[in-house]
């Protein structure tokens, strides 16, 4: 049994490897080596800027300095040193003798060792204290040229407050960043958090589904993401499977039930033939003849419950393509002409063109050689059949079949789509009852409708006729 104690500190291992944590450290690390060099170049940036600001300041104090000594000579220039120094804190003074002895200014001795008699830039320290009185380096530059007589002028600054501007500065962008990376990584748990519980769900209805269990669903969050069309496809998927389970399931049981009774029939008709053969009596080629016209039925039986059943699992027409259906409806008026003329009827079509369908040519031609297949069987001879195909105003294509037989009652139209159904007018034909509900299922298949309605009126006595129309939706 699992130590209860390392439930948290699995949920936290798990946390850490979730894709979304992981890739919130990851950007975290961009954007930590980002803001490093960014730092580094504000701090290169700023010292440079700094130093460059400080070298004019000086150098502009120091010409300064030597147009005085040009103009007054080294006497006024020694004033002038003294006056400043009294009264200016940023600059640092020394003028020394060519022997490098001071004359005056504010500093003991000069920074320069070995100094050529070229002008000289250096960095050095200046002793000093902090706010609190402790002993701290100051850092300072400066600048040393020779005078014409041959003395010696150095001209320096304190460049402490520019340090310490610089140092307050990166230290802030370092406080930025640690609190951008700690908000960071707590965004990123908190992501990863939202994010491994909605993909918990989905991997305990994927796991649902695999041990059978197909009315798991996945929670739909609302948020219109990829978590969400990922749940409504899982969704989608699972109630698409479920269908097809249920109406292969459905098949079966009703290929069971439906078969039960022609295969009863037939062994009856054997037996019977069998017996009749052993008695001396009978013709055994009837029999088998008799034989292999219920086995056909049989056939038939099953593969239009297989084809219904197919559709309905599929909820949609399989291989659809776009074409005009005008060759189809040709070709099926011209197949059931011989059948007409051998039964006495009169079989016509009218075919508008320029139409297009999309769908499934072969279960479309199936779903209206049954129509036609229906209208001449239960047209009485001297009737008619019309084939249609035609526009509506709404845009939908009508693929439809009159004849003048005795029609359907209007109680019974809702029900004779239905599977095994059959009519007492109809029941000393040949048939299962499947016909209809075939069509039925090729016209939801491709989102259509079929109706069903009166014919052409009373025709010699023999009924109102029925009209059965395959409705086909508008394509673009």
């Amino acid at each position: 049994m699992p130590d209860e104690r390392d439930a948290p500190t699995g949920g936290l291992l798990r946390l850490f490897r979730a894709a979304p944590f992981r890739l919130t450290l990851l950007s975290l690390a961009l954007f930590a080596f980002a803001g490093a060099a960014f730092m580094a170049y504000v701090y290169i940036a700023a010292t440079g800027e700094a130093r460059r600001r400080t070298d004019a300041e000086i150098r502009r104090e120091a010409d300064n300095l030597v147009e005085v000594y040009d103009r007054a000579g080294p006497s006024a220039l020694n004033t002038v040193l003294v006056s400043r120094m009294a009264g200016e804190r940023r600059f640092l003074y020394l003028l020394l003798t060519p022997d490098s002895r001071k004359i005056s200014g504010s500093l003991a001795r000069s920074p320069v060792e070995d100094f050529s008699g070229e002008p000289t830039w250096i960095r050095f320290s200046l002793s000093g204290f902090d706010e609190d009185g402790r002993p701290r380096s100051i850092p300072a530059r400066g600048f040393q040229q020779r005078l014409p007589n041959g003395d010696i002028l150095f001209v320096g600054a304190d460049t402490g407050d520019d340090q310490d501007f610089i140092v307050t500065l990166v230290r802030g962008l370092w406080g930025a960043g640690t609190l951008v990376i700690v908000l960071g990584i707590t965004s990123g748990l908190l992501v990863s958090r939202n994010f491994t519980r909605a993909m918990t769900g989905l991997t305990n209805v994927v796991a649902s589904a695999r041990n059978g269990d197909l009315t798991a669903r996945a929670a739909v969050r609302g948020a219109g993401d990829e978590l969400d069309q990922l749940a409504e496809g899982l969704n989608d998927m699972l109630d698409r499977l479920d269908r097809s389970m249920s109406a292969h399931r459905h098949a079966g049981d009703s290929i069971a039930h439906d078969l039960r009774s022609p295969l009863t029939r037939l062994k009856a008709r054997l037996e019977s033939a069998l017996l009749d053969m052993e008695a001396g009596r009978g013709d055994a080629r009837q029999a088998l003849r008799q034989a292999l016209e219920d086995t056909d039925g049989v056939l038939r039986t099953f593969s239009a419950v297989l084809a219904i059943s197919r559709l309905q699992a599929a909820g949609e027409a399989p291989n659809a393509v776009v074409f005009d259906p005008a060759g189809l409806v040709g070709d099926m008026t011209e197949l059931y002409g011989p059948l007409c003329e051998d039964k006495g009827l009169e079989i016509a079509s009218d075919i508008a063109a320029g139409l297009t369908v999309r769908g499934n040519p072969a279960f479309l031609a199936q779903a209206l050689a049954n129509l036609v297949d229906n209208a001449v069987k239960y047209t009485p001879p001297g009737g008619a059949v019309m084939v249609r195909l035609r526009r509506r105003a709404s845009g939908d294509t009508e693929i439809s079949v009159t004849d003048t037989g005795p029609g359907v009652p209007d109680l019974d139209r809702s029900r004779v789509v239905d599977r095994f159904v059959r009519l007492e007018n109809s029941r000393n034909l040949p048939g299962a009852g499947l016909g209809l509900s075939l069509v039925a299922a090729v016209a939801q298949a491709h989102g259509g409708r079929l109706e069903l309605g009166e014919g052409p009126g009373a025709y010699d006595g023999s009924g109102p006729g029925l009209r059965a129309a395959l409705i086909l939706p508008a394509v673009a």
